[in-house]
């Protein structure tokens, strides 16, 4: 699992290989990850918009930019988290994630930028 914390907020990303989804014939491979997003500030605050770097070993790299995550723009109170699963696709067995989260404070209205930590996604066969 990898962690960074940015302005308060903890961002935690575990990545998980989709065999059943994978095709390596057809140079397809899937990845899904879990992110943790844990407020420990005093004051809530909502994830507004993410924007991924997606680098895959035998291709350019890739940005992913939009509203929320999986739909929803959650908001965050002091000493709580959120949690979600996605998933990217690589036409290679090795590749790494990493970005941003604009975040807001609910009560002053201010933004922030929250970095999300390079994360690696390797298949296990790759490892041998």
């Amino acid at each position: 699992m990898e962690s960074t914390v940015t302005e308060g907020v903890k961002i935690s990303v575990e990545q998980f290989y989709q065999a059943d989804y994978s095709n390596p014939q057809q140079q397809e491979f899937m990845f899904a990850y879990r992110v943790t997003i844990e407020n420990n500030n005093l004051f809530p605050v909502q994830l507004l918009r993410r924007h991924w770097f997606i680098q895959d070993s035998s291709t350019e790299q890739r940005e992913v930019e939009g509203e929320g995550v999986i739909g929803a723009q959650p908001i965050i109170a002091p000493s709580e988290q959120y949690q979600y699963i996605s998933g990217c696709n690589l036409k290679s067995e090795l590749g790494q994630m990493y970005g941003t989260y604009l975040m807001e404070n609910v009560n002053t209205k201010a933004r922030f930028e929250v970095n999300i930590p390079v994360f690696q996604m390797e298949a296990p066969f790759k490892r041998n």
